[in-house]
């Protein structure tokens, strides 16, 4: 298993730096050369060009069946899902076959109303609460994996 990040909006760097150096696991952020810095956290750094998808179309030509990916990209998620990719967002939400179809529909229903002229507020600050979760999400994740390779 190798973790890919979808990294230029992931607020939990650390975090996946942390529990992946403790699982020795190969951690790739990606991000897009618009977010260049000095700060990478360790783990491996790929930087992509400034368009709209290309950290998304890096991340699907590399992972690999049962490779773990972070992001908050739902149209991504569910790309991933289809070649047995374990997705996780940063708020801690395991994405699965059972639940994509739904998040998928509100991602729709969300740009429908925006077109409309509704914009929302858009996501909420992360909470502490919501590091807690992505923390225990990936730990059940990666502890599961380890013991399956025994």
């Amino acid at each position: 298993m190798r973790i890919f990040v979808d990294a230029d909006a992931c607020s939990v760097k650390q975090e996946i730096m942390d529990l992946s150096t403790y699982y020795h696991l190969e951690v790739t952020f990606v991000a897009s050369y618009n977010h260049l810095s000095d700060k990478t956290y360790g783990g491996k750094w790929v930087f992509v060009d400034t368009g709209k998808e290309e950290a998304d179309l890096y991340i699907v030509n590399h992972v690999k069946k049962h490779d773990l990916v972070v992001t908050q990209d739902i149209g991504l998620a569910g790309l991933l899902l289809k070649k047995d990719v374990i997705v996780i967002t940063p708020r801690g939400k395991q994405y699965t076959e059972d639940n994509i179809e739904t998040a998928l529909h509100m991602r729709y229903l969300s740009a429908k109303e925006r077109r409309s002229g509704n914009h929302s507020k858009g996501p909420k600050k992360q909470t502490e609460e919501d590091v807690f979760n992505f923390i225990t999400t990936l730990k059940n994740i990666l502890s599961k994996h380890a013991g399956n390779e025994n």
